[in-house]
């Protein structure tokens, strides 16, 4: 599953609106839409930010993985 797969799909798992996530990981509705359609790709920064959000491991959120492991903790 690739990257805009997956965050499309833990967003609609959570009954997320787009607006939701975006304001989360801190960027316009219409970017993060961008990012879900695979338009522009997501910096690293948002990745990570949306790995924490969904407290996924990143393999998991970029489909490197299907094991859904949660964010590593500090």
């Amino acid at each position: 599953m690739k990257c805009t797969d997956r965050i499309k799909a833990l967003r609609e798992d959570n009954d997320f609106k787009q607006t939701y996530v975006a304001n989360a990981i801190h960027v316009a509705q219409t970017t993060y839409s961008d990012y879900e359609k695979g338009k522009v790709r997501i910096p690293v920064e948002c990745v990570i930010e949306l790995a924490k959000f969904y407290n996924v491991d990143l393999n998991y959120i970029i489909g490197v993985s299907n094991v859904r492991n949660e964010f590593p903790k500090k």
